[in-house]
């Protein structure tokens, strides 16, 4: 069995797509790499095959009706033989050596009969604009280079959250949950990486710069104005979110707070592009979602209002509203991620 699946959602990828698979192709036969062309109309699937006929044992291409982001995942989860499963999008790329430490490690651990659940590497917000790097890393939530639980955790801030480019699953924990993103959606990571953390009950950190996240070019979905844009997918994904877990319900007292915190975070960035909006639409649309977290489950709605940024964002006023988005101005500049 290979060690670890990586699967490379493929959309018209052709400029890009050879840094990300040649990232992987030094980890040998422990590495299983599913290229997912969805429905391009350039030479994405061409080159997937190249690849697929120059390392056969470890390049595996599949081409599918396009079905956005989500299906491509599905597609690459589906095809997956590894025992762990990670995605990279076509447009970032890892660092061989880190990757191959993880592999390492994880092979170490099943020789002693040890399959975490999750693995957990740092990543680097790599901007193509301003040519800054931005590390965000775990020291102070998680330990280091041991396995623990939830009730080991620390404290998270407020940038650091799991994140798809930082988690590596268990491939069974990803089925076991039902794992299955929309189709035809953006942001569907926040799902990937939501849904089956009530599954895990063992991980791994590892301090290591692993996954390299290419930002700012201005086709990316987190650019801002297509965020913008886009808001009533960011809405979609959200209420999906909602809809999977009664947060109070969680008896881990630690997973049930992170779990508020990513929660809130989803919440915090449908208010500020609908407050930035600012039409009678958009701020009905904002209490509308925040209507139907209180009537889905009002014990949840009481969590996310406990936590840091869960009462400003219901501010009504004309000056909460700008309090509301200097607050994600602010923030933005702070984390490095604009």
């Amino acid at each position: 069995m290979k060690i670890l699946s990586v699967g490379i959602p493929c959309y018209n990828s052709e400029e890009y797509m050879r840094r990300a698979i040649d990232s992987i192709i030094p980890c040998g036969d422990d590495v299983e790499i599913i290229v997912v062309d969805d429905g391009s109309s350039d030479n994405t699937y061409d080159i997937g095959k190249e690849y697929e006929e120059r390392y056969p044992d470890i390049v595996k291409a599949v081409t599918q009706t396009n079905g956005g982001h989500g299906s491509a995942v599905n597609t690459g989860l589906y095809n997956a033989s590894g025992m762990y499963y990670k995605v990279l999008d076509s447009d970032d790329w890892f660092d061989t050596k880190a990757l191959r430490d993880i592999i390492d490690t994880i092979k170490g651990l099943l020789n002693k009969g040890t399959a975490v659940d999750m693995f957990i590497a740092n990543y680097v917000y790599e901007n193509y604009n301003t040519k800054r790097q931005k590390i965000i890393n775990y020291h102070g939530a998680m330990p280091q280079d041991k396995v623990f639980t939830w009730s080991d955790m620390g404290h998270f801030k407020v940038s650091q959250n799991i994140l798809m480019h930082s988690v590596i699953y268990r491939t069974d924990v990803l089925r076991e949950c039902k794992l299955a993103l929309p189709k035809h959606t953006f942001y569907v990571d926040n799902i990937f990486v939501y849904t089956p953390l009530p599954y895990v009950e063992t991980m791994y950190y590892m301090d290591l710069d692993l996954y390299r996240y290419y930002i700012g070019r201005a086709d990316q979905s987190v650019n801002e104005d297509i965020m913008q844009k886009r808001i009533d997918q960011q809405l979609k994904i959200t209420k999906i979110m909602i809809d999977a877990y009664d947060l109070p319900s969680i008896s881990n007292d630690k997973l049930r707070k992170y779990m508020t915190k990513y929660l809130t975070m989803m919440m915090t960035v449908s208010t500020v592009f609908l407050v930035r909006e600012n039409t009678e639409e958009s701020l009905k649309k904002r209490e509308e979602l925040w209507d139907y977290l209180r009537t889905k489950s009002p014990e949840t709605a009481k969590l996310v209002n406990k936590c840091l940024l869960g009462r400003p964002m219901q501010m009504k006023s004309f000056a909460g509203r700008k309090i509301i988005i200097y607050g994600y101005k602010l923030s933005r500049r702070i984390y490095g991620f604009s």
